[in-house]
């Protein structure tokens, strides 16, 4: 299962942590995997290439978290929505791949 947590304060988007596989297919096939690795590394790349906000990217073997920092622009907010609502839809379409979380911080 692919887990996300989604960070917010004060009712903003401030970060996100995906880990997990989806176990949808096999390694390689499995569509659920790649379309949220997809999602995640454009938004990456937008917020650091295109928008060039010194987002926190950290990457392992097995997880993404991405942190905004504190005197973020209302662009890399907007960003980071963007990734949450194409998680909530892809969650709406396999449920039982994706679990989605959110936490103040």
């Amino acid at each position: 299962m692919i887990r996300i947590q989604f960070f917010q304060q004060e009712k903003q988007l401030c970060g996100c942590t995906f880990s997990g596989h989806a176990g949808f297919a096999e390694s390689g096939e499995d569509i659920v995997c790649a379309s949220i690795s997809s999602a995640v590394q454009l938004t990456a790349n937008t917020l650091t290439e295109i928008f060039h906000i010194n987002a926190d990217i950290a990457v392992s073997e097995n997880s993404i978290t991405i942190k905004l920092p504190e005197c973020c622009s209302e662009d890399g907010i907007k960003i980071l929505e963007g990734l949450k609502l194409q998680s909530e839809l892809l969650k709406n379409d396999y449920p039982k791949f994706i679990q989605i979380k959110h936490t103040e911080v």
